[in-house]
């Protein structure tokens, strides 16, 4: 059984159905699931934002067990705890083959409900804050949707580094659980000014970096917390894509930097996913990075998952059971 979608649009497109999952080809592997991870990506596929082959799965994140390898995949084997984060979409399934080369062996000490809400979120935070933009200790970093998933780990993971953290969230609830995540200034910005709040927390200097997740509603106010020549990270658009960008608008704020990047592009080659695992799973281990898991739905039930999601009624990560 699983997840699948026969036209683009609302929730109400998922459908759970009966859909043999194959055998494994040369280079791939079977994986029966035994949590999986919810994502914004996945609404962006679910109504076209992000184009998908009709009918489609959907989903980028789980963790599982093997059940059956392919020809010429020696790295794991069947009974093998395994996690992955990244395409191509299908992870909302009980079971699914795999291409054998994105998924990653997963340490004894990390649950699969952890692995499967922090692989993507985890590995995004992995590359933003130690490759888009090495923070540095001292560092102020602007991280907004603070108290989502990836933005408690981005919280969490520039605190480790030594940075000071700014983070914006909707609600006191989510100011507080920003703030336990290593947030030092939350903003409520449903009534707060936050280009004010920052620059009044930085001086008037503004920071070198924003992390960006929301997209349409932020963007301007984001290039006005850069400093000059800070980099402006656009990793997401919950709120809608980002309009057509004048490149003049980048040296009027300071002769910024703008970047758009990807998991994907990160973690392109299975060195670069093992690397970043491993990082991940380092964090993870020693207690540096906690993983919040604010809700889970039955895998039957991703529908209302998304519902929640796209209604900013869920803090931290969100896993489906199958």
């Amino acid at each position: 059984m699983m997840i699948r979608f026969h036209h683009t649009g609302g929730p109400e497109v998922l459908r759970w159905e009966e859909v043999a999952p194959g055998r494994p080809g040369p280079g791939q592997a079977l994986v029966r699931h035994t949590a999986v991870g919810v994502n914004f990506i996945d609404t962006y596929h679910r109504t076209g934002l992000y184009p998908a082959t009709l009918p489609s799965g959907l989903g980028m994140e789980a963790a599982g067990v093997v059940q059956a390898v392919g020809e010429g995949v020696d790295w794991i084997a069947p009974g093998d705890r395994v996690a992955y984060g990244g395409g191509p979409p299908g992870a909302y399934a009980e079971q699914r083959v795999m291409p054998a080369d994105k998924l990653v062996p997963l340490p004894d000490g990390v649950d699969d409900r952890v692995a499967a809400a922090a692989m993507l979120k985890g590995m995004t935070a992995e590359y933003l804050v130690r490759r888009t933009y090495e923070v540095k200790p001292g560092d102020t970093v602007l991280v907004h949707a603070a108290a989502g998933g990836v933005g408690l780990l981005l919280c969490q993971w520039a605190k480790h580094i030594g940075a000071t953290v700014i983070g914006t969230v909707g609600t006191d609830e989510k100011a507080e659980l920003a703030r336990s995540s290593g947030c030092d200034h939350p903003i409520v910005y449903t009534r707060e000014d936050f280009v004010a709040r920052v620059r009044e927390l930085t001086g008037g200097v503004g920071v070198p970096v924003v992390y960006d997740s929301v997209g349409r509603t932020t963007w301007q106010g984001s290039l006005a917390c850069l400093r000059p020549r800070g980099l402006m990270v656009t990793f997401g658009n919950a709120s809608g894509p980002v309009p057509p960008v004048q490149p003049l608008v980048l040296s009027q704020h300071g002769s910024l930097y703008l970047t758009r990047p990807t998991l994907m592009t990160y973690n392109a080659t299975r060195k670069e996913l093992l690397e970043s695992a491993g990082a991940l799973f380092e964090v993870l281990d020693s207690g540096a990075v906690r993983v919040t898991i604010g809700q889970t739905w039955p895998l039957a039930d991703a529908a209302e998952a998304h519902r929640a999601l796209e209604d900013r009624r869920t803090v931290g990560s969100t896993v489906l059971v199958p």
